[in-house]
């Protein structure tokens, strides 16, 4: 990946405090999904490339369940929510945590009644 390729995912609770909160911020390597653990009942979602231009937006992205992720999808330049239990079909997804660490999902197994989860991701850095 060449350093220029990247997006800046900007994740805002925009119903908190006053004026809203920081929720998470990230740099990564272009997606179309985003995993978020532990997403606000509201997101405002901007994502950017890396010279700053806005690629897509979502604004007061509401919950759509009780659940320990959210699926934000690119969709031309909208950003649509879906709150998930993951599966397959999300392993290998980028997720991000609150404060903006992002990972890669490499495990996740819930309880068929959603009572317990167990999960992994892997981090990776570079200067």
């Amino acid at each position: 990946m060449e350093r220029n390729q990247i997006q800046i995912w900007d994740l805002w609770f925009p119903k908190a405090a006053a004026t809203g909160l920081p929720f998470a911020r990230c740099r990564i390597q272009p997606v179309e999904t985003l995993l978020v653990h532990a997403a606000p009942p509201f997101l405002t979602v901007t994502v950017r490339d890396a010279g700053g231009q806005q690629i897509a937006v979502g604004v007061d992205l509401e919950a759509t369940a009780d659940t320990p992720m959210a699926r934000l999808t690119l969709d031309a330049s909208k950003v649509f929510r879906e709150d998930i239990w993951p599966g397959s079909e999300d392993i290998g997804n980028v997720v991000v945590l609150p404060g903006g660490e992002a990972g890669v999902l490499k495990q996740w197994w819930h309880a068929e009644d959603h009572s317990e989860w167990r999960w992994q991701i892997e981090l990776y850095n570079h200067k």
